[in-house]
């Protein structure tokens, strides 16, 4: 299930966006955490399984017609299952026919969510 992040998990979103290459450093993590904790047009979901949250993917919303996929990760005993394509099938009906794009880090499993 997607839910909206929220500040009282940050921890756990922190954790989760640590898998992303870019984010392994920790002021990198923190950069990002502010991104989503301050803008409104950068958004950040958590995807729980039961009572743990395995999965985060982070948004960054262009204009009205496009958005960016800046953020997508799932614990490593998880993947596999499918959870990053419901993710972003669950993304793209939250953002009402806008279009996603990559970027060069989430291209690559985004490709593969489209075949």
């Amino acid at each position: 299930m997607l839910t909206r992040y929220k500040r009282s998990h940050e921890k756990i979103a922190m954790g989760l966006l640590s898998f992303m290459p870019r984010e392994r450093d920790v002021k990198q993590l923190k950069k990002t955490m502010e991104l989503y904790n301050e803008r409104p047009d950068w958004q950040l979901f958590l995807w729980k399984a039961g009572d743990d949250y395995i999965g985060a993917i982070g948004i960054h919303i262009e204009d009205d017609e496009n958005f960016t996929v800046q953020h997508i990760s799932v614990i490593p005993s998880y993947r596999g299952e499918g959870i990053g394509h419901r993710m972003v099938e669950r993304v793209e009906q939250l953002m009402n026919g806008r279009r996603l794009k990559p970027t060069e880090e989430t291209k690559p499993f985004l490709m593969k969510c489209r075949v």
